[in-house]
């Protein structure tokens, strides 16, 4: 696994516009949860996505595109909680889910070697 630096401080940067933008339009009691978990959740698919290169080239590529299709989910599923009212636990509930899910395909595809 080779971190790119230039593309990794991109995926941070644009992963901090996304979640403030997140945190600014909620307008719930929760806005700071919104904002770090959307953060959390965004900048591990971009940084997967652009910012790290595996060995086999392959493997490169199909776990891109996994982060780029949760990287999708995840912003739909943000923005369904940001412009809803919606509680505490199920915020942590279904991105927890999600996410662990995320991690479970990536590492399979990284252990497989494809």
């Amino acid at each position: 696994m080779k971190v790119n630096i230039v593309p990794s401080v991109i995926a941070m940067g644009l992963s901090t516009l996304i979640a403030y933008s997140f945190y600014h339009f909620h307008n719930g009691d929760n806005k700071f949860l919104l904002g770090l978990g959307s953060f959390i959740f965004v900048v591990i698919t971009l940084f997967l996505s652009i910012g790290v290169r595996f060995e086999p080239p392959r493997t490169t590529k199909l776990i891109a595109i996994i982060s780029g299709v949760f990287f999708v989910i995840g912003l739909i599923s943000n923005l369904i909680f940001s412009f809803s009212n919606i509680s505490l636990q199920l915020y942590t509930i279904v991105n927890g889910i999600i996410l662990m899910i995320f991690f479970f395909i990536a590492y399979s595809v990284h252990k497989a070697k494809q």
